[in-house]
């Protein structure tokens, strides 16, 4: 249940100003002030979790060593806001675009009021790809200047400015328009009008901006926008003798299970309306909405439906614990186990990772990973070159055991040397999953 973003859908995508590490409230003089929620990565966090469809961040750093450090940022921003992220500021060099799409930016926008940016543009776009770039403008006559290039090497312009309908019709991708005035009315407008894919600006970035409701009223006026739409009915559910239906609730990172409540239908819709976990309270016969009171929200990722309509899998992003006794899952009493082999990748190399990582930090005499350690970084890749060589002499090998075998050891000198450079296993998989 709930829509994924398809290409019609018209998205909202609140912007972050990047200054001193510090959330701002804009450019030029607005820069100076601090913004309502100055920490950026718990602004990209609530904005992900509360009706945001990307994040823009414009980085406003003005030496290279900020860059640096605002890179550092981007990237955390880019892991918490479980959203998409749009990368904007300090372009100089095609060296700057790569270092944001690395830090998890899924598109780098350049600035066209500099020459330098625009200069930059096919080399770029050639590098990493048209869907990787885009344009931001600040009058249409920069887009009349150079319309087949943006048409060639770019695939979305943003308009800094409300001056964007010259160029609506003359420009076919995707065109993210900066509503300037902070009324809700202003930007539902502009998402009315054909052209027009997203919107940003004041009021879609106020974090008290209730962007759930928003879209609410734009699919009740028709406005294609990505909001939580169940593809069945709750009529259609099979539900028990006092009108619910049990839900499992799973992290959808790690499809660790984490609690089970009951759904009334006032319930379920108020978890489609806000996208945030909601259940009915048996004991306290009221509407319960995970996290009002502790913090510990529930927002959805998806909702699924049992093949006999009578039970709910919900997978969510968990805030802190979902237990009420502080353990991060209801299920930690073990009743009976047998002992087994547990072969799930992630899991195994997880394991694998964390027993590494405890050598580091509790050395044992006589381990093979502290001695690695011991020997510092070039030892390691010292170990993990002629691993890669082991593998290339085994392939040749028609046993594919012991291709395993070395895969296997290279895999451990991999864990050993992301360890040492503090790389974990979810920001490999993230990295991964965004290829």
């Amino acid at each position: 249940m709930g829509d994924k973003i398809s290409m019609r859908d018209k998205l909202l995508i609140p912007c972050i100003y990047l200054k001193y590490g510090k959330a701002v409230c804009g450019l030029g003089e607005e820069a100076t002030k601090a913004f309502d929620m100055p920490d950026p990565v718990e602004l990209g966090r609530l904005y992900g979790n509360q009706g945001a469809d990307e994040v823009l961040i414009f980085d406003l750093s003005e030496t290279d060593e900020e860059h640096d450090a605002a890179i550092g940022t981007i990237r955390e921003i880019a892991e918490k806001a479980e959203v998409p992220v749009i990368g904007a500021g300090h372009i100089r060099r095609m060296e700057d675009v790569k270092k944001l799409l690395y830090a998890g930016c899924k598109r780098v926008v350049l600035n066209f009021s500099k020459p330098g940016n625009i200069e930059l543009l096919e080399e770029v776009s050639k590098r990493f790809g048209k869907d990787k770039i885009g344009a931001a403008v600040s009058e249409p006559e920069q887009v009349k200047k150079n319309l087949e290039l943006l048409k060639t090497y770019a695939d979305m312009i943003l308009s800094l400015t409300n001056d964007w309908q010259p160029f609506r019709e003359d420009w076919e991708g995707e065109l993210l328009v900066t509503v300037l005035p902070k009324e809700r009315d202003a930007v539902f407008e502009v998402l009315k009008q054909p052209g027009v894919t997203a919107v940003t600006g004041a009021y879609v970035s106020d974090p008290k901006a209730d962007r759930m409701k928003l879209k609410k009223s734009c699919r009740k006026a028709g406005i294609p926008v990505n909001t939580w739409e169940s593809r069945i009915a709750w009529k259609d559910f099979k539900k028990n003798s006092d009108g619910m239906v049990p839900v499992i609730v799973q992290d959808y990172k790690t499809s660790e299970v984490l609690m089970l409540a009951y759904m009334n239908q006032e319930a379920f819709e108020t978890t489609l309306e806000t996208g945030r976990m909601t259940y009915w309270s048996r004991s306290r016969n009221e509407l319960w909405m995970k996290g009002l009171t502790s913090g510990h929200f529930q927002y959805v990722k998806s909702l699924t439906l049992d093949c006999d309509n009578d039970t709910i899998l919900a997978k969510v992003s968990q805030v802190g614990a979902a237990c009420h006794t502080g353990n991060r899952t209801c299920f930690f009493q073990e009743l009976v186990k047998k002992e087994y082999e547990d072969t799930n990748p992630l899991k195994v190399f997880q394991d694998v990772y964390d027993v590494i990582l405890d050598r580091k930090v509790h050395p044992k005499e006589g381990s093979y990973t502290n001695y690695l350690f011991d020997k510092g970084i070039d030892k390691i890749l010292k170990k993990v070159g002629e691993e890669c060589t082991e593998i290339v002499i085994a392939a040749k090998n028609p046993d594919k055991e012991e291709i395993k075998y070395e895969i296997s050891d290279f895999l451990y000198h991999v864990m050993v040397l992301m360890a040492e450079k503090e790389v974990t296993w979810e920001e490999i998989t993230r990295e991964l999953a965004r290829r």
